[in-house]
């Protein structure tokens, strides 16, 4: 069932999401060479506690750490580590969430660490332009598969492949809520969008093929042909105003 937010639960959301947004943002600028992804999980757990939140992941079906960190052709759910050191020319995805007052926020981002390769910016650039089109359709009226097909053009015009088996999500009271938000599928078709319903908007966009691997850790997803993968995502809510960006500070 699509649990629609009212307009108090929405601001609510906006708070659980600027201090999402914030942590990320943190994060971020602590990516360099040299950093540990350990370093970087508690950076965030102290930026969202210091906010009088409670870091999401942590606990979440027995995941260990704040954060997600997943490295090169790590898609998603990597395990932060002390024994993970970032070094030049990688890139990172961290995914990041908060729970404040009953309600959950969601972001990430990809990083560069030092300069990377132009292929590796590349894929930075098209899946952060592949999220913006998705939320661009998050307008009353439209079908929830508009998202996903807008940003599966966008990726596959660049000739990037776009995970299937890991989608986005409604998020609200839970951090996983209905709908699935498919990152690909066919415009026009799918629920309608309404006011009140809240979206985390997640492409995972890989430099070749689409296809992927769990690790044995149980978290760690990777691409299956050791291609580079990318993973951006933000809270969005559908307003009569538009698509309003829960996710920023």
């Amino acid at each position: 069932m699509i649990v629609r937010k009212s307009a108090a639960e929405i601001e609510t959301m906006r708070e659980a999401g600027r201090i999402s947004a914030r942590a990320l943002r943190l994060v971020g600028e602590a990516v360099r060479p040299g950093a540990t992804t350990a370093q970087l999980d508690a950076i965030a757990e102290a930026a969202i506690r210091e906010d009088g939140a409670v870091p999401a992941f942590k606990g979440y079906h027995g995941f260990p750490a704040t954060l997600c960190t997943s490295l090169n052709s790590q898609v998603v759910h990597g395990i932060p580590s002390a024994g993970i050191t970032l070094k030049e020319g990688d890139i990172i995805s961290v995914d990041v969430g908060a729970l404040i007052d009953g309600y959950y926020g969601d972001n990430a981002s990809t990083f560069a660490v030092g300069t990377v390769s132009e292929l590796a910016s590349r894929l930075l650039h098209v899946t952060e332009a592949s999220l913006a089109a998705g939320i661009a359709r998050c307008v009353k009226g439209n079908r929830l598969y508009d998202i996903g097909a807008a940003v599966q053009e966008v990726a596959e015009v660049a000739g990037f492949g776009v995970v299937r088996e890991y989608v986005g999500h409604g998020i609200g009271r839970a951090m996983h809520e209905d709908p699935n938000v498919p990152n690909y599928g066919v415009a026009g078709t799918g629920p309608r969008l309404e006011i009140g319903m809240v979206l985390a908007i997640e492409p995972m966009i890989n430099s070749g093929g689409h296809e992927v691997d769990a690790l044995a850790d149980g978290w760690t997803v990777v691409t299956r042909d050791g291609s580079l993968s990318a993973h951006f995502e933000h809270t969005v809510a559908i307003t009569e105003n538009g698509p309003l960006v829960l996710t920023a500070e």
